[in-house]
């Protein structure tokens, strides 16, 4: 499979509070390459950086590259700073589409109750 050319593909952007997780997989969801901020060699709170999210968005790019990548989709999903950055390092290859599947709480979990004192 990796002998192949593969002409679209999927790219996932997890972004979460703490980290980021990029992969790149075919049309039917089978992982052909990954990477992260914290694999990059950042840690702690610079994980969640607009600039670790380009490197690592950087480095599927390459990734890509070398498996003869020419369009991709794009899958979004969390609240995370790097979103943005990612998808600006993304658009070197040829975008089809972009879609955000965030989930949104329609009302939330339940908050605790008063506090009496």
């Amino acid at each position: 499979m990796k002998n192949k050319e593969i002409s679209c593909c999927q790219i996932h952007i997890k972004s979460t509070f703490n980290n980021i997780i990029i992969t790149l997989s075919n049309l039917k969801g089978d992982v052909l390459a990954w990477s992260s901020a914290g694999q990059k060699g950042f840690k702690g709170a610079k994980k969640n950086t607009p600039y670790a999210a380009s490197k690592t968005a950087q480095d599927i790019v390459e990734k890509g590259k070398k498996l003869g990548i020419k369009k991709i989709k794009i899958i979004v999903k969390g609240p995370g700073a790097g979103r943005e950055a990612a998808l600006r390092t993304l658009s070197n290859l040829n975008v089809l589409r972009i879609k955000d599947i965030t989930p949104i709480p329609h009302n939330g979990c339940r908050p605790p109750k008063k506090r009496r004192i």
